[in-house]
C-alpha cells in the first residue's frame, strides 16, 4: 500500500511539474520560420530565461517520472515477479529521450547568450529538438510506453482494464503519427 501511494503521488506531482512548462513551449515569436537559423536564433535569445526555467522543470519533472516508473515496475513485480522485465521496460522508456532533447533546446539559448548566435548551429538543434519532442522520435518512445503499460494492465492486472484499453488507443495513435517526419515541420511564418 505504501508503494502504491508512493508511486501515484510521483504519478501525481509528475502532472503538477508539467502544467506549467506546457504553456512556456508556446512563448516567443509565433512568426519565426523553422527555415530560417537567424530568426531561431534572435528568438531563443530573446525567450532564453523562458527556455532555461522549462529545461529546469523539466529536469524535476525527470526525477519524479523515474521515481514514478521504478515505482510502477515494483508494482509489477510485486504482482506476478515473471513480468519484472516488462517494469523494467516501463521504467527504460520513459524519460532518457526527453533528456537528450533538453540537452538541444539548451544548446540553442546558449549558442546565442553572446547575443548574435551562429543561425545554423540554431537551426540545426532546433530541428533536432522537434524531432525528439514533437515528432517521430517522441511518437515512438510514448508509444512504447504505452503499449508495454497497457500490456502490463491486462498481464498483471495493478490497474483497472479501462486503462490498459486507454494504453493501446494512445498506442495505435502514436503508430500513426510516426510517418509525420517525412513532412517536415509545420512553418508558421
Amino acid at each position: 500500500l505504501k508503494m502504491r501511494r508512493l508511486t501515484g503521488a510521483f504519478a501525481l506531482l509528475s502532472v503538477i511539474l508539467w502544467l506549467p512548462i506546457f504553456p512556456m513551449y508556446i512563448a516567443g515569436d509565433p512568426s519565426v520560420s523553422l527555415y530560417d537559423g537567424v530568426s531561431i536564433a534572435q528568438d531563443f535569445f530573446s525567450i532564453r530565461n523562458i527556455v532555461f526555467t522549462r529545461i529546469l522543470l523539466g529536469l524535476a519533472l525527470y526525477v519524479t517520472l523515474m521515481i514514478f516508473a521504478v515505482g510502477l515496475r515494483d508494482l509489477i513485480r510485486r504482482a506476478n515477479a515473471q513480468y519484472e522485465w516488462v517494469g523494467t521496460l516501463l521504467a527504460m522508456a520513459m524519460v532518457v529521450v526527453t533528456l537528450v532533447a533538453n540537452g538541444l533546446e539548451g544548446g540553442i539559448v546558449l549558442e546565442t547568450l553572446s547575443g548574435n548566435g551562429d543561425p545554423s548551429v540554431a537551426r540545426a538543434l532546433s530541428m533536432g529538438y522537434l524531432l525528439i519532442y514533437n515528432g517521430s522520435i517522441a511518437f515512438v518512445m510514448t508509444g512504447f510506453f504505452m503499449s508495454v503499460a497497457g500490456y502490463a494492465t491486462f498481464a498483471v492486472k495493478i490497474l483497472p482494464r479501462w486503462t490498459g484499453w486507454l494504453a493501446y488507443i494512445a498506442t495505435l495513435l502514436c503508430v500513426l503519427a510516426i510517418p509525420a517526419m517525412y513532412f517536415g515541420p509545420v512553418d508558421t511564418s
